[in-house]
């Protein structure tokens, strides 16, 4: 067993011994809201926006990008349990800024294992094979964080699965700081109507 896995199912049991009533949290989220935001490590929805378990959605994907996937269980989180806003929270300083598609298509070619990340972006240093499956998959790269924020509030916006009732707000999150900024224009383009 791996020291990683016996320390995960350590804090498991440990949380599970004091579990409690939370088994009666209802499977709607009590507050109505859901979060897409980036699964980056360093965020953590509960602290940032203040929630409890069975509070609210939190969907992560790396970039908190507006992807088919992200879209999908908004609309679960809306259709079928009742949420009635929707935040995209982006960050500061996100490893989706460092490539682009080509870059990882790249990268996956020579091999699959972990790159290293340098002042020149990243490169590979680990031995093939690699595959050429991900010439297929679009990463979601980041640009320009804020105007990222802005594509995918005006993805969600205008997806015809997404009722125009629900206000789509837009911020990113400084990860030196812990503070949200709303981006501006993203909310307006995601007011509801």
């Amino acid at each position: 067993m791996s020291q990683i896995l016996s320390e995960v199912l350590a804090a498991n049991h440990a949380y599970a011994a004091n579990f409690g009533d939370k088994s009666k949290l209802a499977l709607p989220p009590a507050r109505r809201f859901a979060i897409l935001t980036c699964m980056d490590a360093r965020l953590d929805p509960a602290k940032y926006a203040g929630l409890a378990e069975g509070d609210a959605h939190v969907i992560r994907n790396a970039g908190g990008r507006a992807s088919d996937d992200a879209i999908r269980s908004l609309v679960i989180s809306y259709k079928l349990l009742g949420t009635r806003e929707f935040f995209v929270i982006h960050h500061t300083d996100c490893g989706m800024e460092f490539f682009t598609n080509n870059v990882m298509r790249g990268l996956l070619a020579s091999s699959l294992e972990t790159a290293d990340l340098t002042p020149k972006g990243f490169r590979d240093v680990g031995r093939g094979p690699g595959s050429n499956a991900g010439e297929y998959i679009e990463w979601l790269p980041i640009r320009d964080q804020r105007q990222a924020v802005i594509d995918d509030v005006e993805r969600i916006r205008n997806h015809p699965l997404v009722p125009k009732s629900i206000p789509v707000y837009g911020f990113v999150y400084d990860v030196h700081s812990g503070e949200l900024t709303e981006v501006e224009g993203a909310s307006a383009i995601g007011k509801a109507a």
